[in-house]
């Protein structure tokens, strides 16, 4: 069974100008992980952050560190984050031709591995990927900048992987805010990577609550449903 549902707060949306302030912020809101959106400006139409800043993000706070890795040569940029102190490493299907072999070199450096795809990739690109991974990352925007619109028409890969069998855990980024959440929970979603969504609130901690709230009940739904 997939792990309990769990919050990621996405970096890429907080103020780069107090680091540490906003770290502090999520963990105090009740934060399960901060995710870390790595961009190589040329996988992705966008520059962000470096194992530096990963490494201030990684001493600003105790919660796990979740890295997203948009880039061209994953392998590579890998071994640059696992030594900043992230505790997973998610790379993208659509440059790896040899997923395998990327997650174990991944594992070798003692670290938790995902595997992404886009959405205009089909679940069927990662089928082959999936025993060699511990979480899915389905990108329900093009990845590239934050603040864009949920596509739903990823809702039906998420219950497609989790058909598949896949049990691990399976994340979802891209206009995640209180309703776009609950709807990819009912699909199959337990971890839900939210920007712009929880670092414009005023209240993050509430607005964390009540996103709990809402993944939790589409769950319990669904179970309750299948049983």
């Amino acid at each position: 069974m997939p792990n309990p549902n769990r919050i990621y707060p996405s970096i890429l949306a907080c103020d780069f100008s107090k680091v540490a302030d906003e770290v502090r912020r999520c963990e105090s809101a009740g934060c399960d992980g901060l995710h870390l959106d790595v961009m190589d400006g040329h996988f992705v139409p966008n520059l962000t952050i470096g194992p530096d800043v990963a490494r201030a993000v990684r001493a600003s706070g105790a919660t796990t560190l979740d890295c997203h890795l948009m880039v061209t040569d994953p392998r590579s940029a890998a071994k640059w984050f696992a030594a900043s102190g992230v505790d997973s490493i998610t790379f993208h299907i659509e440059v790896s031709p040899d997923p395998a072999a990327v997650a174990g070199a991944i594992r070798k450096l003692g670290k938790n591995v995902g595997i992404s795809l886009n959405p205009d990739t089909p679940a069927s690109a990662i089928r082959a990927a999936l025993p060699h991974v511990d979480n899915v990352l389905v990108m329900t925007v093009f990845p590239g900048f934050g603040g864009q619109s949920f596509i739903q028409s990823c809702l039906p890969k998420i219950r497609e992987i989790r058909d598949m069998g896949f049990a691990g855990d399976l994340q979802v980024d891209g206009g995640i805010n209180e309703e776009t959440a609950a709807l990819c929970a009912a699909a199959g979603a337990n971890v839900f990577i939210a920007g712009t969504f929880l670092f414009k609130s005023t209240d993050m901690a509430s607005t964390m609550r009540r996103m709990r709230a809402r993944v939790d009940a589409a769950r319990g739904a669904v179970t309750g449903a299948q049983n």
